[in-house]
């Protein structure tokens, strides 16, 4: 079985691709708050359920975008200093 956080950008709804970290944040908390009321129909639960693991996909995947961006500043033995980009466990 794959791993769905593995899945490409291009899986995401298009709406959900457009968005910002920060929007699509604010859009997972508003569905966790949501679901964890447990107010509301089954299906609307599950749709909303679908949704949100996409927006965390999205929001892991912009994550790992800014994360790469970031170079790791070093000091050399003779005291230079320099810079290499950032591991990505």
């Amino acid at each position: 079985m794959s791993d769905s956080s593995t899945l490409p950008p291009a899986a995401l709804p298009p709406d959900i691709a457009a968005l910002s970290f920060e929007d699509a944040l604010t859009e997972l908390e508003r569905i966790v708050r949501q679901l964890e009321e447990g107010r509301g129909k089954l299906d609307d639960a599950i749709s909303s359920y679908e949704r949100g693991t996409a927006l965390k996909r999205h929001c892991e995947a912009k994550l790992r975008e800014a994360q790469a961006k970031v170079d790791r500043i070093t000091v050399a033995a003779d005291g230079s200093v320099g810079s290499e980009p950032a591991r990505i466990d």
